[in-house]
């Protein structure tokens, strides 16, 4: 049972393989040509490998950049990471996780069948960390055996279904269609960017129409300007950190100078990369994906990892990630002053949900919205952790913990449920939960009309 269990995660947990199948069911439905179906599973495997391949060059490039941080200023601390924290869980609890995630996946296409929720979430290795997510907060609430697997794939389908609805009148007003959702769990931060932005609405222009000197117009092409910015914060912090350090330690001998030219170029690269492979995702999937809605699953809308709105605003991506990035560094700052834990920075989080965020907040709010979207994803991630720590139960006394918004809110929410009312009071919750969701996606709909 195992070995089967462990193939069959294998193919669910990798977005590339997943959103292939769904390209592959829809085109068959559609009854297209083989050429036809044999290209579209094929680029749609290709745009996804593209953007995961963007997605690691950008962790890759980041990664030193977090060490030279923490020896330049000296803190110790929490770092929030969602890869790391998985990897630790997984000994104690991965055949739970796993069947978590497998029901929790049935559920979500129940959940669009028959409510007016009509997102698939899509997003195969996020779907996993939520599953691991789950087994691990209910264990911790006492909630044990197969009912663990039951509540904890009734919660996961209902958050893949939740959440892109709620994400979804802004992702509206970003891709201009309805065409396609938002599949990421820093959901809740990318929410309320966008009400955020909305105080600045008709007060700030685009951020894709910044005015730059004529000198400067050359920084209207993102690749360039994100270069840039990347080797100014490279070099700064190899500066605070000694040039030493990053010569002895990091570099493996490479001049300090030269390794934060490599390294920001290197990070913009990452960027590109990704933004080519959204292009061959939504070029393939969005089609295929409308076969199976009006066969299968009427009126669905696929659920696509955050990069997919990063080619609406990449202005927005780079304001986003700078904002969040301070203020979490700010914020560390202040935790390190009142004692006690401290969470660093984790710069992957606040690249990913930051961007996100600036385009969220933009899409609202324009320049001043990305500006504020982008530095309240950098409170939440950074104060939120504190709050859900308690949670994770042995795993609490690790360097590391969950860093999007989505593992932190629905921590906290069920964690103080199964803590205090136990199994009873997560059914209530999640009896609460869906008829809110469904109530205000009714709401939603009839104002489109």
């Amino acid at each position: 049972m195992k070995p089967i269990l462990d193939f069959i995660v294998d193919i669910l947990s990798q977005p590339a393989i997943l959103v292939a199948l769904i390209a592959l069911i829809g085109l068959i439905v559609q009854k297209k040509s083989a050429a036809d179906v044999t290209s579209g599973t094929i680029k749609t495997i290709l745009g996804f490998l593209v953007l995961s391949a963007g997605a690691n060059v950008v962790t890759q490039s980041l990664e030193p950049f977090g060490k030279i941080f923490q020896h330049a200023f000296g803190v110790q601390g929490v770092v929030p990471n969602n890869e790391a924290i998985i990897s630790i869980a997984l000994e104690k609890y991965g055949t739970t996780a796993a069947l978590i995630m497998m029901f929790g996946m049935i559920v979500n296409i129940i959940i669009a069948r028959v409510t007016n929720l009509k997102y698939i979430f899509l997003t195969g290795h996020h779907t996993f960390y939520m599953a691991a997510f789950l087994a691990i907060l209910l264990s911790v609430g006492h909630i044990t055996g197969t009912m663990t697997v039951i509540i904890g794939s009734v919660i996961l389908g209902l958050i893949m279904a939740i959440l892109p609805a709620l994400a979804q009148p802004t992702m509206r007003k970003i891709t201009g269609n309805d065409q396609v959702a938002l599949g990421h769990f820093g959901t809740v931060s990318y929410w309320a960017a966008g009400q955020v932005g909305k105080l600045f609405k008709g007060k700030s222009k685009s951020t894709e129409e910044i005015n730059f000197p004529k000198g400067l117009s050359f920084l209207r092409e993102s690749t360039i300007s994100i270069s840039l910015t990347m080797i100014a914060l490279y070099f700064i912090a190899s500066l605070f950190a000694t040039p030493d350090y990053v010569h002895n330690e990091i570099s493996k001998g490479q001049n300090f100078i030269v390794f934060s030219l490599i390294q920001g170029v290197t990070f913009a690269a990452g960027v590109f990369i990704i933004l080519t492979g959204v292009r061959l995702i939504l070029a393939e999937i969005v089609p295929a994906f409308k076969g199976i809605s009006e066969k299968l699953v009427p009126n669905t809308k696929p659920a696509l990892d955050c990069p997919i709105v990063f080619p609406y605003a990449q202005n927005a991506v780079l304001i986003g990630f700078f904002v969040s990035f301070i203020v979490g560094v700010l914020g560390m700052f202040v935790l390190f002053l009142f004692g006690g834990v401290v969470i660093l920075p984790g710069v992957v989080a606040h690249f990913f949900l930051g961007a996100t965020a600036g385009v969220f907040g933009n899409a609202r709010g324009g320049i001043r919205g990305a500006v504020a979207g982008a530095a309240l994803n950098g409170l939440l991630i950074t104060f939120l952790p504190m709050l859900f720590l308690p949670f994770l139960g042995d795993l609490g006394g690790a360097a590391t913990t969950f860093s999007d918004t989505d593992f932190l809110v629905v921590g906290i929410i069920f964690g103080n449920i199964a803590k205090y009312l136990g199994l009873i009071g997560i059914v209530v919750l999640i009896i609460l939960v869906a008829l809110i969701a469904i109530l205000f996606q009714k709401r939603v709909n009839q104002s489109d009309k």
